[in-house]
C-alpha cells in the first residue's frame, strides 16, 4: 500500500484498514502453518503495511 494513500485516510479509515490488515496477516500465518501459502513474501508486505498504518496513526495523534 502506498504511503500517500495511507496519509490521506481519516482516523476511522486508518483503524478499519489496520483491522483488515491484521486479519489478513492472521489468515496468511494460518496458511503458512498448514503449508497452503503460495507467496510467503505477502506476509512481509502485510507486516510492513501494518507498521506504516500504525506510524501514520501515531503521527496524527501527535498533531492533535
Amino acid at each position: 500500500m502506498d504511503v500517500k494513500k495511507i496519509r490521506d485516510m481519516t482516523m476511522i479509515e486508518l483503524n478499519a484498514e489496520l483491522k483488515r490488515q491484521k486479519n489478513e496477516l492472521f489468515n496468511l500465518r494460518f496458511q503458512h502453518v498448514t503449508g497452503q501459502l503460495e507467496n510467503p513474501i505477502k506476509m512481509r508486505d502485510v507486516k510492513r503495511d501494518i507498521a506504516r498504518i500504525k506510524t501514520v496513526i501515531r503521527e496524527k495523534e501527535l498533531q492533535g
